[in-house]
């Protein structure tokens, strides 16, 4: 078990395994020591249905991110550090704010490098009447230890599973162990929904909206320009994983950065309809019963929020 009080003095909370002593100051591999960082935190309306739902998501952007995507469109927080800093009793009153703004849940986007306050702000804010699920946004990257460690914690796993090829995120996010890593990881979810009772969401609106996702996992797949095949072998491995017990979405919103631009080859454009068709189909084909897509022409920087601190600074509990 991961012991929360002593995590940040020899940091092994994400696969890299820096033993960054990040309670003296230093910095890991994420980029951040023991201080907790927040870019943003608001109402989301791009995520998939059963996580936005019409209300919004309540999300909570943490900055750094122990994955390195070359491609990365959240670039500002994930890399460049920007955030500021907060307590756990902050955040809490931040989850409690987004409840009271009629969020369907409380959604975490990549907070596992600060999971000991991320643990202690649940707790707190739930001691203070939060009753929405907590949503983990997650790159995939983790490890079974902190998925185990979170079992009474999250109740939606929102996992990215990004590459089948170990070469390919060697190339683009520096892990070659994340096929593996994200693999592991994602049984261990599957496990724990399981020994909880399952799938649960509320039932289909009249108007055709599915029901908001009170416990669950949705496997998130980024299809990449030039590598259409990849995407076709993790949506094999995200099967003999899971089956149908996650909901599965297949995402075309690949925005190339000014890095991928500069750069040239396939990642200097979008997706083509060709690419992104072909994965659905080969989703089709393996079976899965709640597939989520997106419309043409997705292509577009609007599904990054503006990251300019807003719901960040306020009260404590």
């Amino acid at each position: 078990m991961i012991d929360w009080a002593t995590a940040y003095e020899c940091c092994t909370l994400c696969p890299r395994q820096c033993r960054a002593r990040r309670s003296e100051g230093q910095r890991g591999v994420c980029g951040e020591t023991a201080q907790l960082m927040v870019a943003r935190s608001a109402l989301h309306f791009w995520e998939e249905p059963p996580i936005s739902g019409e209300r919004g998501s309540g999300a909570i952007f943490f900055s750094a991110c122990a994955l390195r995507c070359v491609f990365c469109q959240n670039h500002e927080i994930s890399q460049e550090g920007f955030g500021l800093e907060v307590t756990a009793a902050r955040l809490a009153n931040m989850m409690l704010e987004l409840q009271n703004q009629g969020a369907l849940n409380i959604n975490l986007v990549t907070p596992l490098h600060f999971a000991p306050h991320v643990v202690e702000a649940v707790g707190l804010a739930r001691s203070h009447g939060l009753g929405l699920p907590i949503v983990c946004n997650t790159s995939g990257y983790e490890t079974v230890e902190m998925v185990r460690a979170l079992r009474d914690v999250v109740d939606v796993w929102l996992t990215d599973f990004k590459y089948a090829d170990p070469r390919l995120a060697g190339s683009l996010s520096g892990a070659r162990d994340y096929p593996a890593v994200a693999r592991a990881a994602l049984e261990e979810m599957v496990g724990e929904l399981r020994n909880r009772g399952g799938r649960q969401a509320d039932p289909d609106g009249d108007d055709g909206m599915p029901g908001a996702l009170k416990r669950g996992i949705v496997v998130r797949h980024l299809v990449l320009p030039g590598h259409a095949d990849d995407s076709c072998a993790v949506l094999d491995t995200v099967w003999d994983a899971c089956g149908n017990d996650c909901d599965l979405s297949v995402m075309n919103q690949y925005t190339p950065n000014d890095r991928m631009r500069a750069q040239g080859g396939s990642l200097a454009r979008g997706v083509t309809e060709e690419e992104y068709e072909l994965v659905l189909d080969h989703a089709d084909d393996l079976g899965f019963e709640r597939l989520w897509w997106q419309q043409g022409g997705t292509v577009s920087e609007s599904f990054v929020p503006a990251f300019d601190a807003t719901g960040v600074a306020g009260s404590e509990l």
